[in-house]
């Protein structure tokens, strides 16, 4: 593996430590591995982290345009990441549906501004990606997985409609049918079940090894080339995706609001199994 250079680091918490580091590899040092740095929490979804991830973002497409040629994201520790965290989850409860659907249309964002990115977008899935980190790594444009790494939209089971654009890339990614059974189900899958249903592009032992190699190669191709490419083929996934976006948003907003999404909250605070109750009619 190529050396990686150490860079900036964005939104530092208490304890000193980065929310997000960036290191440039490669020839030249045109290719920019972003980490999510919260190994403690399994890389959990939180706003603090969202928003390092968004100001890095910034800082790659503002002050580094002329020398980036490739990204690859992937998660400190052992985790891509494991998803929402716990504490924002239980607030979402105890918080009104209209201001759930502002507040998590604004989360979404802070992190697939990814795709604004101008360069190509390699997730290196080393780890777990559950719920909205595997939905992070679906807005990249290809996905490596550690051949160990378990994958899984894990929202249904949550008692909670999916979000972070789940439901717009993932059945153009699998097809329709083959998402709406993950997404229904909200089962974990393997790294082979992930290949076999091209949810990711290849497996290796190392992932993040593995995506590095792969981004080099797109960065040795012609710049122009590659930026206009990267922005013909996002045009054509990104149709429909911000009405899915705001329609993710209202319908997690109502399920917020639900017994059975608090009950589905405890029972993964319990290492439990979900008892569910909500069944309506629908009735006048």
């Amino acid at each position: 593996r190529a050396a990686a250079r150490s860079g900036r680091s964005f939104s530092a918490a208490a304890s000193g430590e980065p929310a997000v580091r960036v290191e440039w590899t490669g020839p030249g040092d045109r290719v920019a591995v972003v980490r999510l740095n919260r190994p403690e929490k399994l890389n959990a979804m939180t706003i603090e982290l969202g928003s390092a991830f968004a100001e890095t973002v910034a800082a790659l497409s503002r002050q580094d345009a002329d020398r980036l040629a490739a990204v690859v994201v992937t998660g400190a520790g052992k985790a891509f990441s494991a998803g929402g965290d716990l504490q924002f989850l239980r607030d979402r409860h105890k918080d009104s549906p209209s201001r759930n659907a502002a507040i998590m249309r604004s989360f979404y964002d802070r992190f697939l501004c990814v795709r604004s990115l101008p360069v190509p977008v390699i997730a290196a899935i080393n780890g777990p990606a559950i719920g909205a980190g595997l939905c992070f790594a679906l807005a990249c444009d290809v996905r490596i997985a550690a051949a160990k790494a378990k994958m899984g939209l894990t929202f249904s089971a949550l008692g909670l409609h999916p979000g972070m654009g789940a439901t717009h890339f993932l059945p153009s990614i699998v097809g329709p049918q083959v998402a709406a059974e993950l997404l229904l189900t909200g089962k974990v899958i393997s790294a082979d079940e992930a290949l076999r249903c091209g949810l990711v592009a290849r497996t290796a032992e190392d992932a993040l090894e593995a995506a590095m190699a792969s981004a080099t190669e797109m960065a040795a191709a012609g710049p122009v080339a590659v930026r206009t490419l990267v922005r013909t083929l996002r045009m054509r996934q990104d149709v429909g995706l911000d009405q899915a976006l705001q329609r993710e948003a209202d319908a997690q907003a109502q399920c917020y609001a639900s017994v059975d999404y608090a009950e589905g909250v405890e029972a993964v605070a319990e290492k439990r199994a979900p008892k569910f109750s909500q069944f309506e009619h629908y009735r006048e």
